[in-house]
Order: C-alpha cells, then structure tokens, then sequence
C-alpha cells in the first residue's frame, strides 16, 4: 500500500484482508500518458488551474528518458466548442463550471510549453475526465503495440485517477510516477495516490520509473546484439 500507516493501521488491515494492493505486471512496450498538463491546469491564473511546476518538470525528465528508448508519448487536453463551453449539453460543466474557461484556440487548453512536447508526439482532445472515455486512446495504444501505460498528469483525483481506472479496464497495466501528477489540494491528491494503489495501478517513485525505461533500453540493446 502507499505510505503505510498514513490513514492509520486500521486501514491498512482493512485493505491488506480485502486483498487489495497487489502489484501489476510491468511489460516491454510502454506508453507515456500526459493527460492534461495543459496552461488551464498548470497555471493558478486559470480557474481551473494550481502551480504545477514541479510536477510539470518531473514529467519533462520521465518523457525525455523515454525519448532515449523511442517509448510513445501521448498528449491530452480538455477543450470544449463555444456550444459546449455556453450551453448545458456537457453536464460535467454544470457541477464544475470553472473549466468552461477550456475554450477551443484559447491559451488554457494549450500543452504547458516547459514540457517537451514534439510534433510526432500524440494528442488526444477530451471532453470528459478519462483520456479513454470517447477517444481513440485505446485504439492508438492497441497499434502501437503497448503494453504498459505511465500515467502522468493533472489532476490526480479527476482526470488521472478516470484515466488509470479507465486504462486498467481496457486491459493496460498502469504505473503512475508520484512526482509527475499533481491536484490542487495535498487531501484529494493524496487520497486518490492511496486507492491507485489499491486497486488500480502501481505508485511508484519517479526514479524506478526511470530505471524501468533505463532497463528497457538495455534489453533492446542486448536483443539486437544477439539477433545482429
């Protein structure tokens, strides 16, 4: 389980007798999911958003580490259409109505610029809080042949925790490197880390994700070696 003890050793023996917490099986071909590191979430001049600096950098060290091991990264953003944005047709906008400011061609919907984003990059455009919930994510995930998904991103529990739920469903292990999510509160954030854990994917410090990415890149190495 994640930190031990933190919601008292009750807790604890609850989830450990449920059989929760096990962990997931780590495969050869991972992705690299950034969901919604966009201005409008990265940025407390948005309503919607709270300085995510530091998780913005970890991710930019986890998806240059992937770049090395030529790991697929996909981008997503939440934008709605001015119909969307002022009506009542996405009832999500009418229990947060904060994010109607995620606008089509505005600033807020825009990949945070200090993450190193490139043009043969991914980016997949939400409207709702999963990155797989009425996007081709799954499809693009199945033809590019991964088997593992890094889930990074805002907010862990809205849009991250949606996405690793809705990934562990559609047949995906899923890691989520603690330093490269983030939420605009320590409570929610630390809550949601807790039940990933449990029940959905693996915690895990950003430096094993790194040695994860490290180790896949020397058994490429050593496959090729063998096979010339």
């Amino acid at each position: 389980m994640a930190e031990p003890g933190k919601y008292g050793q009750r807790t604890d023996d609850t989830y450990q007798r449920a059989g929760f917490g096990g962990p997931v099986r780590r495969g050869v071909r991972p992705a690299i999911l950034v969901v919604d590191l966009t201005r409008g979430f990265t940025e407390p001049a948005y309503p919607s958003g709270a300085d995510l600096s530091e998780v913005v950098a970890a991710t930019s060290t986890l998806v240059d580490a992937g770049r090395a091991g030529n790991v697929p990264v996909v981008f997503t953003t939440i934008a709605y259409t001015p119909a969307e944005a002022d009506g009542d047709g996405v009832v999500w906008l009418q229990k947060a109505p904060g994010m109607r400011a995620l606008r089509e061609g505005s600033d807020a919907v825009d990949i945070d610029p200090r993450l190193p984003r490139r043009e043969d990059d991914h980016l997949i455009t939400k409207k709702g809080a999963s990155a797989f919930f009425g996007t081709s994510l799954a499809s693009l995930l199945a033809g590019l042949h991964c088997d593992t998904v890094l889930v990074c991103g805002a907010t862990t529990s809205g849009c991250v925790r949606a996405s690793a739920v809705d990934a562990v469903q559609t047949g995906f292990p899923v890691l989520v490197p603690r330093e490269c999510v983030g939420d605009r509160a320590s409570g929610p954030h630390d809550a949601n880390l807790f039940d990933i854990q449990a029940k959905y994917g693996d915690v895990i410090d950003l430096s094993d994700a790194l040695g994860y990415l490290a180790g896949l890149q020397k058994l490429e190495k050593s496959e090729k070696a063998v096979h010339g």
